[in-house]
């Protein structure tokens, strides 16, 4: 998330009560968490499996909470509980605002669309030409679609992300600032839930077309001309590229980049990262060749077994 104005370093150390360590007169331009940080934006960081991650990142100010010297160029701003002070930022700076319209004063709706009876569209929405929505679907604050997309009923755009820290007593939430952007000539079916980013954006290529049923998870990037069917689940910060195709019941893990080209069978599940232009099957997945080669030679085994026995 960017920030309207530039926000100067002792403001924001004031507002979380942080000591400073590195540059006093820096101005931080946004807000994001590891996965989106550009230079300009505050993040955080309080596991020491991360620190070092986070200090050589494009941060320019890190909330941390152990005592480090600042890189050059950087701020750190030192204080007990860096989450919460990164959740208390977010609540300043992208407060929720109730809605009270079923279609916000705030958004912009271009020429040609079409909303159904019961279609709800947040604050600061942009939904371009030609588009149709139909009946029940959520489109929640600050998402933005292009042109000429189709959303089919009871569709939810833009809910917050599954993004809690475990803690002695429960679970705290992280709160979402991010955003859903979806391009030009994208369909989506119903029921189909896609999450906004923690704090930056998930992203629907243009042409890409998803089923029924369908959950996407937050700041997962999808390309262009792709293909998903129903009831697929892609955690996030997912990156798939152009023109894959993925078929029913796929489980997909977080962080991972799916190549350009890819095809994954149905009831497959993915936990890492798959190559271009091929084809994959199975949990977990291999290339669906071999794959089913050792299917086949499964179902030879009872034979061999049997042929074993006789011999004994």
């Amino acid at each position: 998330m960017q920030f309207t104005t530039p926000i100067p370093v002792r403001e924001i150390a004031q507002f979380i009560q942080a000591e400073i360590e590195g540059d006093h007169d820096l101005v931080a331009t946004g807000i994001n968490e590891i996965h989106m940080v550009q230079k300009g934006d505050i993040t955080f960081v309080d596991h020491p499996k991360y620190y070092d991650k986070v200090l050589k990142s494009k941060a320019s100010v890190i909330i941390i909470n152990i005592r480090k010297e600042a890189p050059k160029g950087k701020t750190l701003l030192l204080v007990d509980d860096p989450f919460s002070a990164y959740v208390a930022l977010v609540k300043k700076h992208r407060p929720f605002i109730p809605s009270t319209a079923m279609i916000s004063d705030t958004a912009t709706i271009g020429e040609g669309t079409v909303l159904q009876p019961g279609v709800f569209v947040g604050n600061h929405v942009t939904i371009g030409k030609n588009c149709l929505i139909h009946a029940n679907v959520t489109i929640n604050d600050h998402c933005i679609l292009g042109d000429n997309v189709i959303i089919n009923p009871n569709t939810v755009i833009g809910g917050d992300a599954f993004y809690f820290k475990k803690r002695a007593e429960g679970f705290d939430k992280m709160e979402s600032c991010g955003r859903v952007v979806i391009g030009n000539n994208v369909e989506i079916g119903s029921g189909t839930t896609i999450d906004r980013g923690v704090s930056g954006d998930t992203t629907i290529g243009d042409g890409s077309k998803l089923d029924n049923l369908i959950q996407i998870g937050h700041d997962t990037v999808i390309g262009k001309n792709c293909l998903i069917a129903s009831q697929v689940g892609i955690a996030g910060v997912t990156v798939i590229q152009d023109n894959v195709t993925i078929w029913g019941q796929v489980g997909i893990q977080k962080d991972l980049v799916i190549e350009s080209g890819v095809e994954i069978l149905a009831k497959s599940g993915v936990p890492k990262s798959l190559k271009a232009d091929t084809v994959y099957f199975g949990i977990p997945v291999r290339e669906a060749r071999e794959k089913m080669r050792e299917i086949a030679l499964l179902k030879q085994l009872p034979g061999i077994l049997a042929e074993i026995t006789e011999k004994l």
